[in-house]
């Protein structure tokens, strides 16, 4: 028996049409899953089922919006009408609004606290009902750096994220008696559709780059390893953990010692 096979799994991605959630819908399916992928752009998720099946693997795509209970609830009506279950839940999708305090909405704030927080926790609580009744199942949310550090400019992010991680526990401590695992995973600085343009300003790449251990910015494809393992047979004593994927940062930092100090 092969631990990290995902053969014959069901594995719902939210977020699925770029980024993230791409990179991790294609890296479930190469394990062998078949993969829902679910946001609320269609021809994004037709793109990421194209790539799926060309590369031999089994998706379908789901118009799903996290801001819509009626959404969430016909999602995983479709779902488990569809292949009978869900195995494998990767709760990707989020927003975010770069801006100081001083600048926060109250609309903004509701928009990001419920795509963020509030569809996250219904979208779980409803799967794991299905989970439930097989005794069996795998949940994997998607904290950030900012599950356990603050960056400036994000305050209401970092609300959600702080959040999520402190979910994810709870969510361990509850399901845990029905196995069904719940870890998240904290990606680090990670090159996006929807982060490319900040990264592409030299100032802000230099200095992301020199507090990363391993000198480089993230892909997609480096969150999908560990996502695959949280998913897989690998993983079944693992519960309520949030794993930073950030190439060393929260490790710490590289200080100018000089030569002086050193003696």
């Amino acid at each position: 028996m092969n631990i990290f096979s995902l053969e014959g799994k069901i594995a719902l991605v939210t977020g699925a049409g770029r980024g993230i959630g791409r990179g991790v819908a294609e890296g479930l399916a190469a394990q062998g899953a078949t993969v829902v992928c679910a946001s609320r752009t269609r021809p994004e998720l037709d793109e990421a089922v194209v790539a799926i099946e060309a590369a031999g693997g089994s998706a379908m795509a789901l118009t799903l919006d996290m801001a819509d209970m009626d959404s969430i609830d016909a999602c995983v009506r479709q779902i488990i009408n569809t292949y009978g279950r869900i195995d494998i839940l990767f709760n990707n999708a989020g927003m975010n609004v770069r801006q100081p305090i001083d600048e926060v909405t109250e609309e903004e704030y509701d928009r990001i606290m419920t795509v963020n927080l509030k569809g996250l926790f219904f979208l779980s609580q409803k799967v794991a009902r299905n989970m439930r009744t097989r005794r069996q199942g795998k949940i994997i949310n998607v904290g950030s750096l900012t599950t356990g550090r603050a960056l400036a400019k994000v305050s209401v992010y970092t609300a959600t994220k702080g959040a999520v991680g402190q979910l994810t526990k709870a969510q361990a401590l509850e399901f845990g008696a029905d196995n069904i695992q719940v870890n998240a995973i904290c990606p680090g600085f990670v090159v996006t559709s929807l982060t490319e343009k900040m990264w592409a300003d030299e100032t802000m790449r230099a200095w992301g780059e020199s507090r990363v251990a391993l000198g480089r910015l993230g892909t997609p494809q480096d969150m999908s390893g560990t996502v695959a393992f949280l998913a897989s047979a690998a993983s079944d004593y693992v519960t309520g953990q949030c794993i930073y994927i950030d190439g060393g940062f929260m490790a710490g930092d590289n200080w100018p010692l000089p030569p002086a100090a050193a003696k």
